[in-house]
């Protein structure tokens, strides 16, 4: 059962739980689950996280294996609904997501679903399902949940046109991958803080590999954003 968050007014406010890698949860005050980009079989999603009790959303920024390849266990599970590119929900589908459970749209598009809203932004990066089939242009999401505003940049570099995200949707947060090798790292995700308006940030996408060698220290000694330093398996108000 939720227990969820008091701001300083003693409103209710959602939390976010970073799983690990690029896996996130949002529990809304409602009670309502939603799974960012769930890879609970990731060597360091916690113990306790790898399986998930329950879910009402499932977004997905890619079809990288990273991102995407538990989705259809976690769906078929809890009977979440599956949202991402229209392409990517097509392989889903064919994958046995039910027909009117995974919900297609694209870039500048927005999906209300579980009392949340979801709008697909741009990325610059890479993408094709774990099978290595089409799965559309990669993307990210504006997340708007109890009056937070989210941005889940998913595993792009740094771009210019991120400014426009500042100015259409202004995210109070920011999660922004700062590994490096497979995405930005911290001197191209401190300039990414920069486009966005220095909203509080909280990196994923590092530590799961070696090669992953970004932190957030590095990422906090170039910025003047708020970083929040989490692990996985731990959760903030949002």
């Amino acid at each position: 059962m939720l227990t969820p968050f008091l701001g300083r007014k003693g409103s209710l406010m959602a939390s976010l739980t970073w799983l690990g890698h690029a896996s996130f949860r949002i529990d809304t005050q409602a009670g309502k689950r939603i799974y960012i980009d769930p890879w609970l079989t990731g060597p360091t999603t916690p113990e306790a996280e790898r399986t998930a009790e329950r879910a009402d959303v499932i977004a997905v920024t890619h079809g990288h294996f990273d991102h995407a390849a538990d989705v259809v266990d976690i769906q078929k599970a809890t009977g979440a609904t599956v949202l991402g590119m229209i392409e990517l929900a097509a392989w889903f589908t064919a994958q046995g997501v039910p027909d009117g459970k995974a919900i297609g749209f694209n870039k500048g598009g927005t999906v209300e679903a579980a009392g949340a809203r979801f709008t697909m932004t741009h990325a610059f990066h890479s993408s094709s399902a774990p099978d290595g089939s089409y799965a559309g242009e990669p993307a990210g999401f504006i997340v708007e949940a109890d009056g937070a505003r989210v941005y889940f940049a998913g595993d792009t570099t740094v771009f210019g046109d991120m400014a426009l995200i500042a100015r259409l949707y202004k995210p109070a947060v920011a999660v922004l991958p700062i590994g490096d090798h497979f995405t930005m790292g911290p001197a191209e995700a401190a300039l990414a803080l920069e486009l966005l308006g220095n909203p509080r940030c909280i990196p994923c996408h590092w530590g799961t590999f070696g090669l992953l060698t970004g932190t957030p220290d590095a990422l906090a000694a170039l910025t003047s954003a708020q970083i929040d330093r989490i692990q996985p398996g731990e959760t903030v108000e949002l």
